[in-house]
């Protein structure tokens, strides 16, 4: 059994090592004559809508770029931020929705009322609290082509700042980075494989329109794990890159904002309920267990829990976190445990923007 443990954390650790040195990252800044069109959901978002639109003004490198914002119904100051922020600049253009139809959830039929307007050859989907460095469009852009891929998703660095979102925020990257094979992901186009990220979603039009764009995806808490999949499916290739360089994003700022941010789709985010009983004993047996073991004196146990926190460093050093942070992995696997437990008791009942999801 303890030998058992000890292969599990090093065959993880040898996915982490080999994604470490061919892991994706946008870094061609060269001018693209790709026509782009960014678009921008916002819903309550009057503290992220003028540092989001500078950073889409501060873009290098594009030709043509129309920015498409969508105000969902916000109830805050969005719209008079956007109004200030945007000035008389003639790419951006903002719209309002009067709330999802029946039988969408509200991003995602923010992004198809976009989607409808969009005259880009390359469609961008991007979250509010996103900030983007003046090049990361034109990078992504360049990558995609430079690949023949259909898609990709350059997933920024996550700014964590309080106890929790150290403990949490950190396990984004290393679920994936120490788990799926990232090279042969991308060749193989498996479904089994998407990941990516709907914070910055770079995708080919053409592509989108032909997998029936944001409508197969309408009633999906996971939009962007969800979109992977259907482009996927309909035999498109893309894969999730390293975008720390090049854009970051601040997701939240206190434990009840991160608890109910994980609560209304963590239960979806293993494919259901035998996923979620997958990714737990995962959890169980490279984050707890080893540590366990170690403590009893295991010199099998002392070794798994090495080869876990290795893995730990590197999906740090890629995605510039605090390597420390690693150190504290049994009480992050405990925290995410936690969460997936209340993200199933708590699934249609959480109170995110003022929408029951």
């Amino acid at each position: 059994m303890q030998f058992a443990l000890f292969a599990l954390c090093y065959f993880i650790l040898l996915i982490a090592i080999i994604n470490f040195f061919t892991i994706r990252t946008p870094r061609n800044s060269a001018r693209i004559s790709n026509s782009v069109t960014v678009l921008l959901p916002m819903r309550n978002e009057q503290d992220n809508a003028a540092d989001c639109v500078a950073g889409l003004m501060a873009q290098k490198n594009l030709d043509q770029i129309q920015v498409i914002i969508i105000n969902d119904q916000s109830t805050d100051n969005t719209a008079e931020v956007l109004s200030k922020a945007i000035g008389s600049d003639s790419r951006f253009s903002v719209i309002t929705t009067q709330g999802p139809q029946e039988g969408w959830l509200g991003k995602v039929f923010a992004l198809q009322n976009g989607f409808q307007l969009s005259k880009g050859e390359i469609i961008i989907c991007l979250d509010a609290d996103v900030r983007l460095q003046p090049e990361a469009i034109a990078r992504s852009v360049n990558q995609l082509e430079e690949l023949s891929l259909d898609f990709i998703s350059p997933y920024p660095h996550q700014i964590a700042n309080t106890v929790t979102e150290k403990l949490i925020q950190p396990l984004l990257h290393w679920s994936w980075l120490s788990t799926v094979p990232l090279r042969y992901a991308e060749k193989s186009g498996r479904v089994a494989f998407a990941v990516a990220n709907g914070q910055f979603f770079a995708v080919k039009k053409e592509a989108l329109q032909k997998s029936g764009g944001y409508s197969s995806i309408k009633s999906e808490v996971l939009d962007d794990m969800q979109m992977a999949r259907v482009l996927l499916r309909h035999k498109f290739k893309g894969t999730v890159g390293n975008g720390a360089l090049i854009a970051q994003c601040h997701m939240y700022s206190s434990w009840n904002e991160l608890r109910n941010g994980y609560a209304k789709s963590l239960w979806k985010g293993f494919g259901g309920i035998f996923g979620s009983f997958v990714a737990i004993a995962l959890l169980v047996l490279t984050g707890i267990i080893p540590i366990i073991s170690a403590a009893t004196g295991s010199p099998y146990g002392w070794l798994a829990f090495e080869a876990v926190l290795v893995s730990r460093v590197l999906s740090a050093k890629i995605t510039r976190s605090n390597i420390f942070d690693s150190l504290l992995h049994p009480i992050s696997a405990t925290l995410l445990i936690y969460l997936i437990i209340y993200s199933w008791l708590m699934r249609g009942r959480i109170q995110w923007k003022g929408r029951t999801v």
